[in-house]
């Protein structure tokens, strides 16, 4: 008779790192677009909107 591929009760991992690395992973996240955002706001204080949404503009022409 054929067995199932993955037992019937999970295995749980009580080690003090499981589950850890999507919450690194969401945090890295986060940070990341944080600094896009902080980013794009000194890009705009700085160059004014005008110029801003033209870098936008030629950014997304170069990409399509």
């Amino acid at each position: 008779m054929a067995q199932p591929l993955h037992p019937a009760h999970r295995l749980s991992d009580n080690s003090p790192t499981a589950g850890g690395m999507p919450s690194v992973l969401l945090w890295a996240g986060a940070a990341i677009g944080g600094l896009a955002v902080i980013g794009a706001l000194a890009l705009w204080f700085h160059y004014g909107s005008q110029v801003f949404f033209e870098m936008i503009r030629t950014g997304f022409a170069a990409c399509f």
